[in-house]
């Protein structure tokens, strides 16, 4: 699966599991590393994931319920 074959709702959806599990406790590289099996993502992709989330603020970073907005 190549970034390009991911559509903008499925990269949103990948963003929003990555920072659910991270504010559930589990730590960045074991969430990273089950987003990846879950999503059959590479390292890279998920990199370029996280940063347009952050750089988009996408949701859950842009809600009212999330501790760090």
């Amino acid at each position: 699966m190549t970034i390009k074959t991911l559509t903008l709702k499925q990269r949103k959806s990948i963003f929003q599991a990555l920072v659910k599990a991270q504010d559930q406790g589990i730590p960045v590289p074991e969430s990273k590393q089950r987003i990846m099996e879950k999503y059959q993502l590479t390292p890279e992709q998920l990199e370029l994931i996280e940063e347009e989330g952050l750089e988009k603020e996408w949701p859950p970073l842009n809600s009212d319920d999330h501790p760090n907005s």
